[in-house]
Parts: structure tokens; C-alpha cells; sequence
């Protein structure tokens, strides 16, 4: 199978990444090469061209979703937005954005535990928590305020997986609560 015509190396790349997560979110770590590569529309040759092991293919997947969601918390800037927190309250709505997504959190969460399965892997993971670590502890905010955030944060990422125990509503009203509480606001019921 050559390379499909029109398409880019990044594109190859990138649809190399989207079939490996598909299929490792389905079958695990076990997932072969051939039927990633097939899955992605390129020769074995094509993605150990991009990928030289498989090892490299998990490597550059696990690096991937860190920066899909850094790019989203960049784009939940408000760029008007000056005060302390900031960086907070875009954390708080790009995971909330997510939240939207179950059948999509699902899926996400299945793959992440089987990336998190591979002991090389959990190099990237532990380097992602220091870094929101300093980067939220930086943000200018009390540390309660930004432990509460995460937790709640990242919790509403993973209720879904055991079925969700917050109501739509529920959820809306915990992302304007955590938001106004990283402006120094007690949120109230409304």
C-alpha cells in the first residue's frame, strides 16, 4: 500500500496517531502495527517510516493528548482576562468543555489507562502533573482554591466512566461555581 495521494506527511502522521488511538482504545497495548497502519490507510512500512517502533507510536500518541489539551486550555484564555486565575478559569473550562462529551470521556478515559499501562509512558504522565502543578501554583490564587479546582476539574472528566452522578445541570452550575470561586466569589444558588 503506497502513500495516499494528497496527503501530507502530517497529515499520514496524524491519521497514523487517530487509527493507533482508535484501536488501542479497543484492544489495548496489544493492538499490532499492521492493523494500526491499515486502519491509518498506509503500508507497516509507512508508519515505522513515521514511527520507527511501536514503542515511538505510544510515545508520540501520549504526547499528542497533553498537547491537545494544553492547546485547549490556550484557547480558553480569555483574552481580556487579567486577573489572578486566570490560567485557572481556563483550565476549569476547556476540562469542563470536555465534560460535555461523554460517550467521547469514555473513550478517552480507555485509552489513557491503557497508556498508562506502559511504565514508559508514565514519564510524560508525571512530567504533565508538574507542570500543571507549577503552572496552576503560579496562577496567583490561594492553593485551596486551586486543589478544589483540579479535583472537581478533572473529577467531572471521570464520573462518567462509573455513569454520572451529576445531572447536566448539576455540571453547568459546578463550572460557574468553581469559576467564580477563583475570582474570590461564593457562589450561591440562583
Amino acid at each position: 500500500m503506497g502513500r495516499t495521494a494528497g496527503r501530507s506527511p502530517g497529515d499520514t502522521r496524524l491519521a497514523i496517531l487517530e487509527a493507533a488511538a482508535e484501536l488501542i482504545r479497543r484492544d489495548g497495548l496489544a493492538a499490532p502495527i499492521s492493523a494500526i497502519a491499515a486502519a491509518a490507510g498506509v503500508s507497516k512500512g509507512g508508519l515505522l517510516y513515521h514511527f520507527a517502533t511501536k514503542e515511538e507510536l505510544l510515545h508520540g500518541l501520549a504526547v499528542s493528548l497533553v498537547a491537545e489539551f494544553h492547546r485547549r486550555v490556550e484557547l480558553a484564555i480569555d483574552p481580556d482576562d487579567r486577573a489572578a486565575g486566570r490560567l485557572t478559569r481556563a483550565y476549569i473550562r476547556a476540562s469542563f468543555a470536555e465534560s460535555r462529551d461523554v460517550d467521547g470521556l469514555r473513550n478517552h478515559i480507555a485509552l489513557a489507562a491503557h497508556l498508562m499501562d506502559d511504565p514508559d509512558l508514565r514519564e510524560i504522565v508525571d512530567a504533565e502533573a508538574a507542570h500543571w502543578r507549577a503552572s496552576l501554583g503560579a496562577d496567583g490564587l490561594d492553593p485551596a482554591v486551586i486543589r478544589v479546582v483540579v479535583a472537581a476539574s478533572d473529577g467531572v472528566n471521570t464520573g462518567p466512566l462509573w455513569g454520572a452522578v451529576l445531572a447536566v445541570r448539576d455540571i453547568h452550575e459546578l463550572e460557574r461555581e468553581l469559576l467564580d470561586l477563583t475570582r474570590g466569589g461564593a457562589a450561591g444558588p440562583q
